[in-house]
């Protein structure tokens, strides 16, 4: 099998290409990774994909996902997220490839308090948001060999290249380390997904799954702060941690306040093999030697 990752330097995208070692693997970005690749140029990625490579299987994990950036400059955050993945589709349809794309919870908005489907419609609250969900919409209406991949809050041992380095678990230690308190939100309620079961269940999902949108995070559901009180507990770290509600941090962009998927398309097929987020976040702390 031939597999393109897009996005390769990544959280997810360095894991994707541990979990794809064992196949003939190519890996582009928008830096170079060895393949430059901007998926904003159909051109491009036409030549890419459909007259070069011509590859079995594309994950595109190439996002603008800045969610303030976004709301700033809306035009990026749809030519990435939106034109972008048209592209892909439209150059995935013609070589006869499978196209994985990520996709985000914050395709939703406020008033759920049940876990999300993907039979939920979505009703994003922001330009991130917003462009992801016309993002799935091209996607499906330009390739029919598709899988939409909704997940949520990831982290991973790669440095997150959007955020200086650092993903929210690694934030919440630097922070309780250097001023011996930290401050979260009580009141918004996702699932910390963590990307190397994300990967290894994107990858069973591409060989065993039909086509379609799917939810993929770990299992259960916490608030920020239930999450980081687990990473100073399985951390032994003494801090001083306070309750906050989003009220505490006025923000422009608006995020919804319960976000919290349930793989059902994967559970329908018997192929959800997500772990529990505590479970995932213990084993993301010892393979990035915290405990």
């Amino acid at each position: 099998m031939k597999a393109l990752i897009i996005g390769a330097p990544g959280q997810l995208g360095q894991d994707l290409c541990a979990v794809y070692s064992d196949v003939d693997l190519y890996q582009a970005d928008l830096k170079g990774a060895p393949i430059t690749l901007d998926i904003t140029d159909e051109g491009s990625v036409r030549d890419c994909i459909v007259d070069s490579l011509r590859p079995d299987l594309v994950i595109n994990t190439a996002a603008a996902h800045n969610v303030p950036r976004c709301e700033e400059t809306p035009d990026i955050a749809y030519a990435v997220n939106a034109t972008g993945a048209r592209n892909l589709a439209r150059a995935c349809n013609a070589a006869g490839a499978r196209l994985v794309h990520i996709s985000t919870d914050y395709v939703y908005g406020h008033g759920h308090h049940e876990p999300l489907t993907e039979a939920v419609p979505p009703a994003p609250l922001s330009s991130y948001g917003a462009s992801k969900v016309a993002g799935e919409y091209l996607i499906a209406a330009e390739c029919p060999e598709h899988l939409i991949v909704r997940t949520a809050a990831i982290y991973g041992t790669a440095p997150c290249l959007a955020k200086g380095g650092m993903n929210f678990v690694s934030l919440m230690l630097h922070l309780a380390d250097k001023q011996g308190w930290v401050k979260v939100v009580t009141d918004e309620v996702t699932t910390p997904t963590y990307t190397e079961p994300l990967a290894r269940q994107i990858r069973l999902a591409a060989e065993k799954g039909e086509p379609g949108l799917y939810h993929m995070t770990c299992q259960g559901a916490c608030s920020w702060y239930d999450f980081t009180k687990t990473i100073f507990e399985l951390t032994n770290t003494e801090v001083d941690l306070k309750q906050a509600t989003t009220a505490d941090f006025p923000s422009p962009v608006k995020r919804p306040t319960y976000s919290v998927l349930e793989n059902a398309h994967l559970q329908v097929q018997g192929i959800n093999i997500m772990p529990p987020w505590r479970d995932a976040l213990e084993a993301y702390l010892k393979a990035s030697g915290r405990v």
